[in-house]
């Protein structure tokens, strides 16, 4: 998968959890996942939990937090996908 597929599917696992709808639509590698999409710390478990399942892949403790903005978790699960 590259990175674009990656992030047009990331922006689907993350838009129940966000009410910063213009973020969400403007999401890139910079965006961060708590100050600008005002995701709070329990709907990030959400979304890694989301990301396993849409992904089937098994995110484990240091790789999810990494998982603060969106660049570094497409990169969490594009290295996941890569060691499947």
């Amino acid at each position: 998968m590259t990175r674009q597929e990656i992030l047009n599917e990331l922006k689907g696992v993350v838009a129940p959890y966000t009410t910063n709808k213009e973020a969400l639509n403007n999401l890139n590698d910079q965006t961060d996942l708590i100050a600008d999409l005002k995701i709070n710390s329990a709907n990030l478990v959400d979304i890694i939990i989301d990301a396993e399942a849409r992904y089937d892949i098994e995110i484990d403790y240091d790789s999810a937090d990494k998982m603060l903005n969106v660049g570094s978790c497409i990169d969490v699960i594009s290295e996941k996908l890569n060691q499947k």
